[in-house]
C-alpha cells in the first residue's frame, strides 16, 4: 500500500529536552566523557581583563575548534551554520534550542586579541596527550616520524624571485669542530673560523605574494605550489607525540631533532626512531645513535649512472685509511672539506692506464675521487641494524602509524589544504587538528556508555 508523508508534523508542538535528541554513542558524548574541558579557564585566566563586559566562554570557543577539526568541517563560518542546526553540536557546547550562537568572526578576534602569541593551542594539545598517558593508551618505546604538505592559501603563480641565505644547520659548530679535529689529525691545517662563515651559500627562492611565509615545493611537473609542511611524531598505537610547522621547502630532515626532544620532555625517551629515507643523513643517525636510540631506517637506492661502478665497489679499509677501486688501485686520503667529507684520490698515471676507467670516472683528469663523511661509521652502523628482525618489525609499522594519521588528517580532518596564513595560524590549526585527533582516539577507546537507572 502507497503511504504518503505530510508536512503536518513540521509545526506541531512537543515537550523535549536536548538531551534526549542525541544518540546515545554519538562522538560527542564520547569526548564530552573522555576530557573535563574547564582546565582551559586555568590556561586563559591571564588573558581576560578583570572589568569590561562579559565575554564568550573561552571553553566555548575551544570546543567550537574542536567541532571543526573533528568532523572536517571546513571553516569556522561553517562550522557556525552547523552548529545552529546539529542538536549534538549544541549539547556539546551547552547550548539550548534558543541559545544564540556565536558569530563566525568571534574565534578569529579572540585570536588575534588574545591568543596569537601564546602557546595556549600546544598546551591544549599537551594536555590532551597527558590525559592518554593517564589512561595508560600510549606505547611510547617506538616514535614514528614524518611529515605531509599541506596546500597554502595562495596563488602558485604570483611570486617574487628572491635570493636568500640557506639556512645554517643545528649541528654546524659541531661539524666545524670535528673537521678541524679530522684535518689535524691527518696532519693539514685546520680551517679558520671566517673559512665556514665566508662562503655562505646563497640560493634563489620563490616567495608567494600571498602568503610569504609559505613555501614553494615541487613535486614532480605537476604538483608545483606553494605549502606548508606538518612535521609528526606518533606512537604505535597512532597517537600524535609532537607536531611542528615549517614552509614546505623546508628539508623533512631539519625537523627530526626537535620532535624526538619534544617527544622525550613530554612523554618520555623513546628507544625507537623510525623514519622513510629522508632522514637518513649521518648527522641524524649520529644523534640517535649517541642518544642511544635505535634508528630504523630503511634501504636506500645507490644513485648511480647507468654503466657506472657502484660507491660499494670501492671497498674502504679502515686500517690503512684509504679505499680500493675494483682494479685494485689505492685511493689515498687527500682532504677533508668544509663540509665533512674526506677525499680519496688515485693516481692519475694508473687510471690513465686503466681498462675500466670509462665505467669508474668522466673526469677530464682522468683521476677518480671518492668521498666519506666523517660520520660515515653511523649510516654503516644503521645499515648493519637495518638487517635485524625486530628493526624490519618496526619499520613495517609506519604505513600503520604515521602514515594513517596523515591519511586520516587529509580524508576526515580536512588538512588536505587551509585557509590560513602565516607559521603562527598554520601552527594553531597543526596543533588543534592533532588534539582533535588524539581526543577522538581516547574518547573511542574509553567509552563506557551511558549508566541507567
Amino acid at each position: 500500500m502507497l503511504t504518503k508523508q505530510t508536512s503536518e508534523n513540521r509545526v506541531q508542538l512537543e515537550m523535549v529536552a536536548l538531551e534526549q535528541l542525541v544518540p546515545e554513542h554519538h562522538l560527542v558524548r564520547k569526548m564530552e566523557a573522555a576530557l573535563d574541558f574547564s582546565f582551559i579557564y586555568d590556561l586563559v585566566k591571564d588573558l581576560y581583563a578583570e572589568n569590561g563586559r562579559p565575554s564568550i566562554d573561552p571553553v566555548i570557543l575551544i570546543k567550537l575548534s574542536i567541532i571543526q577539526y573533528t568532523f572536517g568541517i571546513r571553516s569556522m563560518r561553517k562550522t557556525i551554520e552547523e552548529v545552529e542546526t546539529n542538536v549534538a553540536y549544541r549539547w556539546f557546547l551547552g547550548y539550548g534550542f534558543y541559545d544564540k550562537v556565536p558569530h563566525f568572526s568571534t574565534f578569529s578576534k579572540n585570536y588575534e586579541r588574545r591568543f596569537k602569541d601564546t602557546d595556549l593551542f600546544e598546551q591544549i594539545f599537551y594536555r590532551i596527550l597527558r590525559v592518554a598517558a593517564e589512561k595508560k593508551l600510549l606505547s611510547p618505546e617506538h616514535v614514528f616520524v614524518d611529515s605531509t604538505h599541506v596546500k597554502a592559501s595562495a596563488n602558485k603563480r604570483k611570486f617574487e624571485k628572491k635570493m636568500v641565505r640557506k639556512e645554517t644547520r643545528a649541528y654546524q659548530s659541531m661539524l666545524e669542530t670535528e673537521i678541524n679535529q679530522d684535518r689535524e689529525e691527518h696532519e693539514k691545517k685546520p680551517f679558520p673560523p671566517d673559512k665556514f662563515q665566508g662562503d655562505e651559500e646563497e640560493k634563489e627562492i620563490k616567495e608567494s605574494t600571498t602568503d610569504p611565509e609559505s613555501g614553494y615545493y615541487v613535486k614532480d611537473e605537476r604538483t608545483k605550489q606553494f605549502a606548508y609542511s606538518f612535521h609528526a611524531a606518533s606512537d604505535r598505537n597512532g597517537f600524535v607525540l609532537s607536531a611542528k610547522v615549517t614552509p614546505g621547502n623546508v628539508h623533512d630532515s631539519h625537523l627530526l631533532v626537535p620532535l624526538v626532544e619534544q617527544v622525550t620532555k613530554h612523554v618520555g625517551k623513546p628507544k625507537a626512531v623510525a623514519a622513510d629515507a629522508a632522514y637518513k643523513t649521518p648527522a641524524l643517525t649520529k644523534y640517535l645513535l649517541d642518544q642511544k636510540m635505535l634508528p630504523v631506517l630503511p634501504y636506500t637506492r645507490p644513485r648511480t649512472k647507468t654503466g657506472f661502478f657502484y660507491k660499494h665497489d670501492y671497498v674502504y679499509d679502515e686500517h690503512y685509511d684509504c679505499y680500493l677501486c675494483p682494479e685494485g688501485q689505492v685511493l689515498r686520503y687527500s682532504t677533508t672539506n668544509k663540509e665533512g667529507y674526506r677525499e680519496y684520490k688515485s693516481l692519475r698515471t694508473v687510471c690513465q692506464q686503466c681498462p675500466s676507467i670509462a665505467r669508474c670516472t668522466t673526469s677530464q683528469s682522468k683521476q677518480k675521487v671518492v668521498t666519506r663523511h666523517i660520520w660515515q661509521e653511523y649510516i654503516e652502523e644503521t645499515e648493519h641494524l637495518r638487517h635485524r628482525f625486530d628493526v624490519k618489525q618496526i619499520y613495517a609499522k609506519r604505513k600503520e602509524t604515521i602514515e594513517r594519521v596523515f591519511a586520516d588528517a587529509k580524508e576526515k580532518h580536512g588538512m588536505r589544504w587551509t585557509t590560513l596564513r602565516g607559521l603562527k595560524k598554520l601552527s594553531m590549526q597543526a596543533m588543534l587538528t592533532f588534539a582533535a585527533m588524539n581526543l577522538k582516539k581516547i574518547a573511542n577507546w574509553t567509552w563506557q556508555g551511558p549508566e541507567y537507572a
